[in-house]
């Protein structure tokens, strides 16, 4: 038996655990520089829609005292990670899907009260985090993401927990849910099914699997099976990414060429330490620039290059060298720059890095990068950077609304009257 667990408006929710004073109230949070929206609390979506332009929905923010606030990612990490340590206390089969999703597996578990045991995990995460969460037990992961919706769109009567652990429910669920919202189909294939006249998930699971697979591929088939009750998806380990990226857009426009040089330098840095967090070794790096499309009575310029590395590294010098020799060959005068990014990619694991016969990186790199790391994981982020980031000079977010990183700062945490 599959449980999907979902963290009801996750960001909204976890500012409101340390002011409450938000609680009812619509909230939205912005993304870095304070540009669009990327969350709302129930509250605020008949005003907000998602991906909203942030400066063009003031007159509406203030209309509705909708409660603008910045991107806090550090507390949203932390709040995260604790709830997922929660959850594993019922199950060590666990798949965080995101931030605020996470599928758990029950072996034997269509023996067990599952209202009731969805009801004790609710109640344990909220009296541990006061984190409000979704559940949907059902007996394969599609089916389970099923009964989560239904759990969150009827809340009076489930109370936030719904299990699909007969197959009248089943049938029930599936003449219910639309294609569009069966987890995994995609806009496109819903598309593609609306045009042929199928629009709930009954109707969908009456197509041959001949039909499924020629039009919608193996994928499309699977789906099939899971809400037909067949379980094929198993849960996933966490893997190792296949690219890493660090971009950023800049609060003001950048021209000199010291300037980007800098912002690439360091977002090669971070791409390096992620690499080293993962036990990876990447073997080619992209870095681009662009100026801001929006201003279209400035000249436009965007480019990338791709380097392919003489040897695998998460080096910070050696990733930090190549990616500004790169900005070098792309960079042009006479514009103004509004984003820059670095992208490491043909990442392998460490263990299987193939060394150059005639060259190789300095042996005195792995251990000086693990020195750095411990030292900043000790006394904070940024503390050790290379010569070439510049270090008395810092480029903040715009966050102009932010709340405090209470549970991952010593200087934050929160103040009891």
């Amino acid at each position: 038996m599959y449980a999907l667990i979902d963290c009801n408006n996750f960001y909204a929710s976890c500012e409101r655990v340390f002011s409450p004073r938000l609680i009812g109230k619509p909230i939205v949070v912005l993304s870095n520089n304070d540009g669009c929206v990327i969350a709302r609390s129930n509250e605020a979506k008949p005003f907000v829609p998602m991906g909203a332009v942030a400066f063009k929905y003031k007159e509406v923010f203030r209309e509705h005292q909708v409660e603008v606030l910045s991107s806090n990612y550090p507390l949203y990490g932390d709040m995260s990670q604790r709830v997922m340590n929660i959850l594993g206390d019922f199950t060590p089969d666990i798949e965080v899907y995101s931030i605020d999703e996470a599928f758990l597996k029950f072996k034997g578990g269509e023996n067990r009260d599952l209202r009731q045991l969805g009801l004790e995990i609710q109640q344990k995460v909220r009296q541990y985090t006061q984190i409000p969460i979704s559940i949907g037990f059902a007996h394969t992961k599609v089916l389970s993401k099923v009964a989560n919706r239904i759990s969150k769109n009827f809340i009076d009567e489930t109370q936030g927990v719904y299990a699909i652990e007969s197959e009248r429910k089943r049938i029930k669920a599936l003449k219910w849910i639309k294609v569009k919202d069966i987890w995994g189909l995609g806009r496109k294939t819903s598309a593609k099914l609306n045009d042929i006249g199928v629009y709930k998930a009954s109707e969908y699971i009456q197509l041959s699997d001949h039909y499924i697979r020629k039009h919608f591929s193996v994928v499309g088939l699977r789906l099939k099976f899971e809400l037909e009750g067949i379980s094929v998806l198993e849960l996933e380990d966490v893997k190792s990414k296949k690219s890493i990226a660090t971009t950023r857009s800049f609060p003001t426009t950048l021209s000199q060429f010291s300037d980007l040089k800098e912002r690439v330098s360091t977002f090669a840095s971070i791409c390096g330490e992620k690499l080293r967090r993962q036990h990876s070794v990447c073997n080619a790096i992209m870095v681009f620039i662009l100026t801001n499309a929006h201003r279209k009575e400035l000249p436009q310029y965007r480019k990338n290059i791709v380097v392919k590395l003489p040897y695998a590294t998460n080096s910070d010098i050696t990733l930090s060298r190549y990616a500004t020799t790169s900005l070098k060959n792309i960079y042009r005068k006479g514009y103004a720059y509004k984003k820059a990014g670095v992208i490491v990619m043909g990442i392998i694991p460490e263990t299987s890095q193939q060394l150059n016969l005639f060259l190789n990186e300095p042996s005195t790199h792995k251990l000086l990068m693990r020195t750095v790391d411990a030292i900043n994981h000790r006394l904070g982020v940024k503390k050790v950077k290379l010569a070439s980031q510049d270090i008395p000079k810092t480029w903040p977010m715009r966050q102009e609304k932010l709340s405090k990183r209470y549970t991952t700062d010593w200087n934050e945490l929160l103040e009891v009257q």
